[in-house]
């Protein structure tokens, strides 16, 4: 009887490392957009955080040097948390019914 739980949590186990690798492969092509400066400038980046687009208005192109780099590590940190909610929306169906102690993330 324990052999063939073992058996099936064991199969459990590599079917939900498959899904992991598929779904870590679709976030790579999942773009989020962070916006700063009512959307004055916008950073799109993958849900892995590669950064793949910069876009600044040009009408800040003529302002302050500080205030623009200000507004790009806004876009930037929005375009990184969109990511991670959406890659943690991602990955939470492929955990969900695994007895993990709460409060317990797995690497994505």
């Amino acid at each position: 009887m324990m052999k063939g739980g073992l058996g099936n949590l064991m199969k459990q186990a590599q079917q939900m490392q498959e899904n992991m690798k598929r779904a870590q492969a679709e976030l790579a092509n999942i773009e989020v957009e962070g916006q700063a400066g009512s959307g004055m400038v916008k950073i799109t980046m993958t849900c892995r955080n590669e950064v793949k687009r910069v876009q600044i208005d040009q009408s800040l192109m003529s302002d302050d040097k500080e205030m623009l780099e200000d507004l790009l590590v806004i876009a930037l940190n929005d375009a990184a948390k969109k990511a991670e909610q959406t890659a943690n929306d991602k990955m939470s169906g492929l955990t969900a019914g695994l007895p993990l102690p709460p409060g317990m993330k797995l690497p994505f």
